[in-house]
């Protein structure tokens, strides 16, 4: 699977839906969240994914399956009414995975979910978007993540020009070394 962060999430000025709850992933919802993935990349994106639909299920399930043991990666997903309407794969200090339904852009919950992926990684994150998400790459940085570098595609599977960003906390930033 691709490691790139390639949501088109939603910007910052939205409301949060009352009914909604972010959580865990289950197993049971592999199904929907593999949906919200393709649904999302195939919406967003002109260029095909290097896996085909059925393998995205697969690995879903999989990820989901092997649960988060200390420095694993972790599947959140967000739900309204227990439908699951976003999705979000983190591990510590990376985001891997962001992808909002394409009928609920714009709505917060990209934001919701980019705040868990943001506790659990309080020292900081960096993902990586495909650079023709223009959508994507304005939500990361009105939500305190820089720019860090420029791909070419050739560190992706499916070998499109990337961008990586990294949001640094303040507090975090801030901090000095203690002397020794």
């Amino acid at each position: 699977m691709s490691d790139r962060a390639g949501s088109a999430a939603p910007g910052p000025s939205a409301p949060t839906p009352s009914g909604l709850q972010i959580r865990r992933a289950i197993l049971a919802d592999a199904s929907a969240v593999a949906d919200v993935y393709l649904a999302s990349f195939h919406a967003t994106y002109d260029f095909p994914l290097a896996h085909t639909d059925d393998e995205v299920r697969g690995w879903i399930a999989a990820t989901i399956e092997g649960g988060a043991p200390v420095g694993a990666a972790e599947t959140f997903v967000a739900t309204e009414d227990d439908r699951v309407v976003a999705m979000m794969v983190v591990e510590p200090r990376v985001l891997e995975q962001l992808y909002v339904a394409p009928d609920r852009l714009g709505t917060g919950v990209g934001r919701r979910l980019l705040d868990t992926a943001k506790g659990r990684s309080p020292d900081g994150l960096v993902l990586y978007t495909f650079q023709v998400n223009a959508r994507a790459r304005r939500f990361y940085e009105r939500n305190g993540f820089a720019l860090d570098w420029l791909g070419d595609g050739s560190a992706n599977e499916e070998r499109q020009p990337d961008a990586r960003y990294i949001w640094r906390p303040i507090a975090a930033s801030n901090r000095r070394p203690r002397p020794r």
